[in-house]
């Protein structure tokens, strides 16, 4: 199956290609994913989780940048994963292509083949794995938009930082130079450790899915409540 998305982020296009072409960097802006290693053939391992109700799917699978060109600003991606469960898996190809937008922002295309098997297949039916896929998207497009601004952030205090200790004043006579810890800068200083990654909430990402096609369209409304009672039925199986 095919899936043609896009959307765009208020930062250049030389900064958005410099970031989704960094995996461990980009990685964390969508839901439950993470980067847990990289080989030396250059794929990277990594997870993905989802939570439907009180029950955790995790998967577990590679990705590989196989073509990267710099002048188009065209990557594509090849990515595999299975159920640590043994219940399926899928397979991806993923093509990002950017434009410049207007202003100074940046859109980006994204096109996926992929197949699907196990559990997830069975949301392929009616577009729904579609219109799951399109409100991550969203998702990650507001998390991308976040990390370049606090990385811009940061940069800026880190220049002001330079520029307000430029002059530092001279020790005054016989006092002891500084010890080391005292002359530690702030991008020497330890990193705080990093947010666990918490696994995407499937359930009410499939809900908030139902409800926008109802509202789209009235008379399915009867097909929004089945699809509610399939999703706690799956639930309620798994608790047995």
């Amino acid at each position: 199956m095919k899936l043609e998305q896009s959307f765009e982020v208020a930062a250049p296009p030389a900064r958005v290609w410099q970031a989704l072409i960094d995996v461990e960097r980009v990685a964390p802006c969508l839901p439950g994913a993470a980067v847990t290693g990289r080989e030396e053939d250059g794929s990277y391992d990594g997870t993905f989780s989802v939570k439907i109700g009180p029950t955790t799917a995790s998967y577990a699978g590679k990705l590989k940048l196989e073509q990267v060109d710099e002048v188009e600003r065209t990557a594509t991606m090849q990515a595999n994963g299975t159920d640590r469960r043994g219940q399926g898996g899928a397979r991806a190809t993923i093509t990002s292509r950017l434009h410049a937008a207007d202003g100074s922002g940046t859109r980006v295309e994204v096109v996926t083949d992929y197949q699907i098997t196990g559990r997830l297949a069975r949301f392929g039916r009616g577009g729904m794995i579609e219109d799951i896929a399109q409100r991550l998207l969203v998702e990650f497009a507001q998390r991308l938009q976040e990390t370049l601004a606090g990385e811009d952030g940061e940069q800026t205090s880190a220049a002001a930082g330079v520029e307000g200790t430029s002059e530092a004043p001279a020790a005054p006579a016989g006092d002891e130079p500084p010890s080391p810890a005292s002359t530690t800068t702030a991008a020497e200083a330890p990193r705080p450790a990093p947010t666990p990654v918490q696994p995407l909430e499937g359930g009410s990402l499939i809900a908030s899915v139902l409800w926008h096609r109802a509202r789209r369209n009235p008379p399915a409304l009867l097909a929004v409540v089945a699809g509610v009672l399939v999703v706690l039925a799956l639930v309620r199986r798994r608790r047995r």
